[in-house]
C-alpha cells in the first residue's frame, strides 16, 4: 500500500512553487498525496519564517498536527522552508512532537528524507542553502487557469528589516530558455495567468547575464500560446526602468499591473532600512509609471513603526499615500527579526505605537479605494471566471486589475453558462465594500 503524505505550505507564492515542486517529487515516487492531514502517514509543513506573525502560524500548525498525532490520526511530523532554516535547533528542542526538520537546501532530496522519517529515524538534514532547487515539474496547488511563475530565489538588497537574504541566501536567476519551457507547459496544462513572481522581480537577470532581463523575459512569455494574462508581483523601484515600463505599455498581454513594495516614504526611515529615495523622488516615479500608463493598477506595501520613525516621518508617509493615491495597499506594523540590523537599532517604536500609525494608514487607503471602486460603476472590465455559486446563481472572479488572493473580487449574473477560466465582458453595476458587482454583457 502506498503511503500517503500530507503537505501543508504555509508563506509566501515562492514558497508555495517550492512546495509544488515537492509534491511532483514525491508523487513520482509512488506517495499518495492527500488533502487532508487525518490519516496521512506523514505530514510536512513548509513553513515561513518571515516576520512574527507568519513563524505564529507555522508553530500553531505544528501544534494542532502534535495533537492529531497523539490521537493516532497522523503520522510522522515533518518541518522544513524558512522556519525550519532558521531555527531548527529550537523546533527540535522545544517541539518534541516533530519527527523531522530539514533546511532548504534539502528540497530537491525531499524523497529520500521522508523515507528516512518513514523508516523510524529522527532525521535531520540541512545542507547549502544554494542546493535548493529554483526550477523544475511541479503539481500546481492553485486553480488550473493561474499559476505562478517563479523566476529567481534569494535576495541581495539586504534591507535592515529583512531576514530573507540570510534564510534564502543571495539573489539567484533562471535561464531565461528554462522560465519559457515551464511557462509553455503551464499552458498546456490549460494555466492562462502567469504571476511573475521573486524576491525582486525587476532584478532578474543581473546576476547570470550581467543586466537586467525582465523586459527580454516578457516578451518572450507573451509569445507563448494560450497564455493572456502576465502579471508582475514583488518589483523594486530602483530598477524601474524605461524598458520595462515600455515592454509593459505595449505588450498585449503583460497588464498593466504592478507590484511597487515601497515600505515607506520618509527619506531618513528608507536610508534606516538601507533603501533609496524619498517622498518627492518616489512620488516622481509613481506619476513617471502613469505617464506610461495611465490605467495602471500600482500595487504598494507600507511598514508603519520603524526604529527611529517619528512623528514627522509618519506625517510624510501619510501626506505621501494621499497624494500618490494607490489603487492597491497594505500596511503592516514593523516587527524586529532576530539577526537583522534593524532589531538591534536604538529608539525601538513600541508596538502600540507602530500598529496605531498602520491603521490610520490603512483608513486613509480604505477611502481611496472606495472612491476608486466607485469610479467603475458605469465601465465594462475584462474579468476572469473563478467560481459558480449555484444558490445565487452568479459567477465570482476577478478583473484584471485584480491579483488572485491578495486582491479584490467581483460577482457578476450572465445570461449563458460560463466556464471556469473563461475571460468575459462584465459591465460594473455596483460596489459592495471591497468587491465589485456586475453583469455580463
Amino acid at each position: 500500500m502506498r503511503k500517503k503524505i500530507a503537505f501543508i505550505s504555509l508563506g509566501c507564492p515562492k514558497n508555495q512553487v517550492d512546495s509544488e515542486m515537492m509534491l511532483k517529487k514525491l508523487s513520482d515516487a509512488g506517495f499518495e498525496i492527500i488533502d487532508t492531514a487525518v490519516g496521512a502517514d506523514a505530514v510536512i509543513i513548509n513553513t515561513c519564517g518571515f516576520i512574527d506573525i507568519a513563524k505564529q502560524e507555522a508553530i500553531e500548525n505544528i501544534l494542532e498536527m502534535g495533537e492529531l498525532k497523539e490521537d493516532g490520526q497522523v503520522g510522522k511530523i515533518i518541518v522544513i522552508g524558512c522556519m525550519a532554516q532558521r531555527y531548527k535547533e529550537e523546533i527540535l528542542k522545544e517541539m518534541p512532537e516533530v519527527d523531522a526538520v530539514a533546511g532548504i537546501g534539502n528540497n530537491g532530496d525531499i524523497v529520500a528524507f521522508v523515507e528516512g522519517v518513514l523508516s523510524g529515524e529522527k532525521e535531520t538534514a540541512f545542507p547549502e542553502r544554494e542546493k535548493m532547487p529554483i526550477e523544475g515539474e511541479r503539481i500546481l496547488s492553485t486553480p488550473s487557469h493561474w499559476a505562478y511563475l517563479k523566476i529567481s530565489d534569494g535576495c541581495s538588497n539586504c534591507c535592515t528589516y529583512c531576514a530573507i537574504p540570510s534564510i534564502r541566501g543571495p539573489f539567484r536567476s533562471r535561464k531565461i530558455e528554462s522560465i519559457v519551457e515551464e511557462a509553455k507547459l503551464l499552458a498546456l496544462q490549460g494555466v492562462r495567468e502567469l504571476i511573475v513572481i521573486a524576491q525582486d522581480t525587476t532584478r532578474y537577470g543581473l546576476d547570470i547575464y550581467g543586466e537586467l532581463k525582465l523586459p527580454e523575459l516578457l516578451r518572450e512569455l507573451e509569445k507563448i500560446n494560450g497564455i493572456e494574462w502576465i502579471r508582475l508581483l514583488y518589483c523594486y523601484p530602483d530598477r524601474l526602468t524605461d524598458e520595462l515600463l515600455e515592454t509593459m505599455k505595449t505588450s498585449e498581454k503583460v497588464l498593466h499591473y504592478i507590484d511597487l513594495p515601497l515600505q515607506h516614504a520618509s527619506g531618513s526611515v528608507l536610508k534606516a532600512m538601507n533603501r533609496t529615495g524619498d517622498d518627492k523622488s518616489l512620488l516622481a516615479l509613481i506619476e513617471k509609471v502613469r505617464q506610461y500608463m495611465p490605467d495602471c493598477i500600482i500595487r504598494t506595501t507600507f511598514i508603519t513603526g520603524f526604529p527611529g520613525e517619528t512623528d514627522e516621518d509618519f506625517t510624510i508617509l501619510s501626506e505621501f499615500v494621499e497624494n500618490a493615491q494607490f489603487d492597491r495597499l497594505g500596511c503592516f506594523a514593523y516587527s524586529p527579526e532576530e539577526g537583522t540590523p534593524a532589531a538591534e537599532m536604538e529608539n525601538q517604536i513600541d508596538k502600540e505605537t507602530a500598529v496605531h500609525r498602520g491603521e490610520i494608514i490603512m483608513e486613509q487607503q480604505f477611502d481611496i479605494f472606495t472612491d476608486k471602486q466607485r469610479d467603475l460603476v458605469g465601465t465594462v472590465q475584462t474579468c476572469i471566471v473563478e467560481e459558480y455559486d449555484p444558490c445565487s446563481a452568479s459567477y465570482s472572479g476577478r478583473t484584471w486589475m485584480d491579483a488572485p488572493e491578495i486582491d479584490s473580487a467581483i460577482s457578476f449574473i450572465s445570461d449563458r453558462e460560463l466556464a471556469i477560466g473563461e475571460f468575459v465582458q462584465v459591465e460594473i453595476t455596483d460596489v459592495n465594500e471591497y468587491d465589485l458587482i456586475g453583469e455580463v454583457i
